[in-house]
């Protein structure tokens, strides 16, 4: 088996999710200043974020803090898993699927609970690579060391031998503080080449 790790992140990367402004709409909504979602919930998506809450757990407070009854409560969410899951990067995902005869793809993604479930059902992630690593399943996001150390883990790699692709700048650099290379990734075509080179190593 090749040594050679490609490990992706999901927002921005793997998946499209651009801003759909669906926060704004809800304080309007419901009267309420702007910046009070983040304030009264910014807790609740960091538990999500490292799984210290379940998503039963995450409707209720969402209810309490923001005073809506249940219709409100699964349209609220609704939204948010609407700019979450975003749309595939198809180009993306289609050359990832092509090299992994050349080469171990993962995933290494901070993540809110039930994402799972959800981008498993729409994208079928789990069949495009080897591992996934999920935040909120390990108890540690990016760009803590220890996601990127357990991410080595599960593949079974050294540092070296993995490149890191994320669209984050502090992601990338913790990846490459922790051994790993990285690529911090803006479009497709410098991202499939970057790859390239990697697996030309």
């Amino acid at each position: 088996m090749d040594s050679r790790c490609v490990i992706l992140d999901i927002g921005g990367v793997l998946e499209t999710t651009p801003d759909t402004g669906w926060v704004p709409r809800w304080e309007e909504r419901l009267g309420l200043p702007a910046g009070t979602v983040e304030e009264r919930l910014g807790d609740v998506w960091q538990a999500g974020s490292t799984g210290t809450i379940d998503e039963r757990e995450v409707h209720e407070q969402i209810a309490h803090r923001l005073r809506l009854d249940a219709p409100s409560t699964e349209a609220f969410m609704a939204d948010l898993w609407a700019e979450y899951l975003g749309t595939p990067n198809e180009e993306l995902i289609a050359y990832v699927r092509t090299p992994r005869r050349r080469c171990r793809p993962a995933i290494l993604s901070n993540s809110f609970v039930g994402a799972r479930e959800r981008e498993t059902r729409l994208y079928r992630f789990d069949e495009l690579v080897e591992q996934i690593v999920y935040s909120h399943e390990i108890g540690v996001g990016k760009p803590d060391p220890r996601a990127f150390e357990l991410a080595c883990t599960r593949l079974e790699a050294r540092p070296q031998d993995c490149l890191f692709i994320d669209d984050f700048v502090p992601n990338i650099e913790a990846a490459q503080e922790a051994g790993m290379y990285g690529h911090l990734f803006e479009d497709n075509t410098c991202t499939i080449a970057r790859i390239e080179t990697h697996l030309a190593r």
